[in-house]
C-alpha cells in the first residue's frame, strides 16, 4: 500500500506537522501518566481503524514497558481485569469522545464525573486534548491511507 500523500515532501504539511509534533510533545510532557496516554491513543486509534497509529502506539507502549496482555486487551477493556479504575475511566472518556456521532450527546455527565474522580483538572485537560488530537491524526492518516507496520519506537518523538 502506498500513501496518497507524502506529508514529509509537502511544504505545507511540513509547516503544519511542526505544530502537530509540538502539540504531541506538550501532551507527552503533561502530568497524565504515560501508560494512560498510550492506552487512550491506542483505543481511539482502534475505534477509528487507524492502522499506522495502532502500529505506533502499541510499539511505543511496549518499548516503555507496557505488557502485551494489556495491549491486547485494550479493545475489550470493559471485560478485562488488567486496567486500573483510573485507566478504565480514561478509556471510557476516550470512547465517548471518539464516538460523538454514535453517542447522540457526546460525552455523558456520568462518564465525565467518573473521569473527574480519578484525574485533576490539568489531567482532564490533557485527556480531552489528547482524545481530540488522536482523532485528528487518525483522520489525516486514514484519508491519505498511510501504511502501517514499519514504525520504529520513538521514531517521531
Amino acid at each position: 500500500m502506498d500513501a496518497r500523500l507524502n506529508y514529509f515532501a509537502s511544504p505545507i504539511a511540513g509547516k503544519a506537522l511542526k505544530y502537530f509534533m509540538s502539540a504531541g510533545k506538550a501532551l507527552k510532557d503533561a502530568s497524565l501518566p504515560a501508560a494512560t496516554q498510550e492506552l487512550v491513543a491506542l483505543r481511539v486509534s482502534q475505534i477509528n481503524g487507524c492502522a499506522v497509529c495502532i502500529d505506533m502506539h502499541t510499539k511505543d507502549a511496549a518499548a516503555a514497558g507496557e505488557t502485551s496482555v494489556r495491549l491486547n486487551l485494550v479493545a475489550a477493556w470493559r471485560e478485562a481485569t488488567v486496567f486500573t479504575d483510573a485507566e478504565r475511566a480514561a478509556l471510557e472518556l476516550a470512547e465517548e469522545g471518539t464516538r460523538v456521532a454514535d453517542a447522540a450527546g457526546g460525552v455523558s455527565d456520568e462518564v465525565w464525573a467518573h473521569a473527574a474522580k480519578h484525574y485533576d483538572e490539568e489531567q482532564l485537560t490533557t485527556l480531552t486534548i489528547m482524545i481530540s488530537f488522536m482523532n485528528m491524526v487518525n483522520r489525516l492518516n486514514i484519508i491519505t491511507q498511510q501504511p502501517a507496520g514499519n514504525y520504529e519506537p520513538g521514531q517521531f518523538h
